[in-house]
């Protein structure tokens, strides 16, 4: 509290600061007949002065000139706290990072470093760092957090087929545990809207959900790159390229660090193992007692490198200090080096302390997949050797049946050998009429079917429109056509399911056991060609 008092009660005036507030002191004048204090000083880095005047209310031009400074004072006092609350908001998960120290009032005190330091552009646009959430419902608590960048590329966007390919096979309990962020780190309003629009056209029950959620920086997030300056033999254009990646990476973890407890750095470019959550999630719980600061999920570079979320604030801290100077990637090995590396001892023993610090799996659960870089011109032909053959068909113990089609197989992806458990169903696109059937050797019971479309290379070649029949093999049976409930197809069949994004699965009540076929069929003609990579009877 700064104070300005009179020997008597008959006038006096202060200015209260809560300690809370960043408010750092420099002069006070104060009136010694306790008439007015002015207290100038520094807020978030800013020149500001503080002022408080009495005045006797039988001056009435006076008095009035007074009202409208306390109402211009008003709303000077609206916009600072408009100021610190999206400080408080950007702070509010504990990062003390990026919070000023707590001192009593008058004492001058050291501030600490914060993301104004390391970028200081952002002073002059105070809701920059607020991220503009296109497509998001908010989701936290999950176990894990797929962060996902993306920019403009001059040839080809492979966005949808990571995409599909992270969200081929998850079961409803992993898509309830799990956020996947797109991050798209470009300024072009029109731009960001169609990369979402994109997202919520292929990914629809994915958003709405809250599994899916695109957002992008402001507009006065990036600094002015035409000042920076080339170094290890890297062009302008290289160094301004992955000085921003570490912008956007640092952007991507801040947002991703209160949404739930382990961080997976991935890139716009890969596809996923089938079956990479469960693996995932396994393995960091099975090595959450040792201290490793990431876990590494993929040899290339930056892709499938796992977090600790409360790890976030210190590392990207560290990322944004040196933004400038040097690659993602030789940051993140710097920070294993200032750790736990003597340097009063050798390489070998630097190399020991560092491999405690990050967990290596295998086989790599992530494959770089894109061709062009995002930096402009450059081809990417890395391959992670350790990510082995893709398993693209699940095989199951089907009943005895005889299948054809009237759907034409590629190579040698036939439905008999799928039915059997030894490859993937893969056909030239469907048109409306075409059908499988299984014609079963003898009636069965048939409690339920699973028919998955698409695999983890190929999402995009899946059913549409297509319904699963049945037919019933008692007479019984056929009779209940006339019910309500049921409907007829044709030939004695009824339906029973239908294909709803890629995947039909069902059961099958017992008034229509037992059944002696079951058969597929599509209605309007696709624009893609079709696959199963899944097929289950259940018996």
């Amino acid at each position: 509290m700064f104070h300005s008092n009179f020997k008597a009660k008959a006038r006096g005036t202060a200015i209260l600061i809560d300690r809370n507030i960043p408010f750092v002191p420099s002069t006070v004048v104060s009136d010694k007949n306790g008439r007015f204090i002015i207290v100038s000083g520094k807020l978030c880095d800013r020149s500001v002065t503080l002022a408080n005047l009495y005045a006797p209310n039988f001056d009435d031009i006076l008095y009035k000139r007074l009202l409208v400074a306390e109402e211009l004072g008003g709303q000077v006092s609206q916009d600072l706290s408009s100021i610190l609350e999206q400080l408080k908001n950007f702070s509010k998960t504990g990062n003390d990072t990026y919070l000023y120290s707590k001192q009593p009032t008058g004492v001058q005190t050291f501030l600490q470093p914060n993301i104004y330091i390391f970028m200081p552009h952002l002073r002059h646009h105070p809701g920059s760092l607020v991220p503009n959430v296109v497509l998001g419902q908010g989701r936290r608590g999950v176990s894990m957090v797929l962060g996902i960048p993306t920019v403009k590329r001059d040839k080809q966007s492979y966005l949808v087929n990571t995409l599909s390919s992270l969200l081929f096979g998850l079961t409803a309990s992993q898509c309830q545990d799990l956020l996947i962020i797109v991050f798209v780190a470009e300024t072009n309003s029109d731009y960001v809207n169609g990369v979402a629009e994109t997202i919520m056209k292929n990914f629809p029950n994915e958003v709405q959900s809250g599994l899916l959620e695109v957002i992008s920086p402001s507009q006065y997030y990036y600094p002015n790159f035409t000042s920076l300056k080339e170094t290890f033999g890297d062009s302008k254009e290289r160094v301004k390229w992955r000085t921003k990646q570490n912008l956007d990476f640092s952007f991507l973890m801040l947002y991703a660090q209160d949404k739930g407890t382990f961080y997976v750095q991935l890139e716009d470019d890969v596809v996923a193992k089938s079956g990479y959550y469960d693996e995932m999630k396994a393995y960091a719980i099975n090595e959450a007692s040792k201290p490793w600061l990431y876990l590494e999920f993929s040899q290339l570079g930056f892709i499938g490198k796992m977090f600790r979320t409360r790890d976030l604030p210190m590392i990207t801290e560290f990322f944004l200090m040196f933004h400038r100077d040097k690659p993602i990637d030789w940051l993140l090995d710097h920070i294993l080096w200032v750790k736990v590396c003597n340097p009063e001892k050798d390489d070998k023993h630097c190399r020991e302390q560092k491999a405690l610090l990050k967990q290596r799996y295998k086989p790599s659960l992530f494959q770089h997949v894109g061709l062009h870089s995002s930096l402009p011109g450059k081809l990417q032909h890395l391959k992670d050797k350790d990510f082995g053959k893709q398993t693209l068909f699940k095989a199951h113990n089907n009943p005895p049946a005889e299948v054809s089609s009237t759907l034409k197989h590629y190579q040698t992806h036939s439905l008999k050998s799928a039915y059997e458990g030894r490859d993937f169903f893969w056909a030239i696109t469907p048109l409306q009429g075409d059908y499988i059937l299984f014609n079963f050797s003898q009636p069965v019971y048939a409690s339920g079917y699973l028919f998955r479309s698409g695999n983890i290379e190929t999402n995009g070649d899946k059913f549409f429109n297509t319904t699963v029949e049945v037919l019933p093999s008692s007479v019984l049976a056929r009779h209940k056509l006339a019910n309500p409930h049921y409907r007829e197809s044709g030939n004695g069949f009824i339906i029973v399911g239908e294909f709803v994004n890629g995947l039909a699965e069902g059961k099958i009540e017992a008034a229509l056991q037992p059944v002696s076929a079951l058969r597929l069929v599509v209605h309007s003609d696709s624009d893609v060609w079709a696959l199963l990579s899944e097929i289950l009877i259940k018996i």
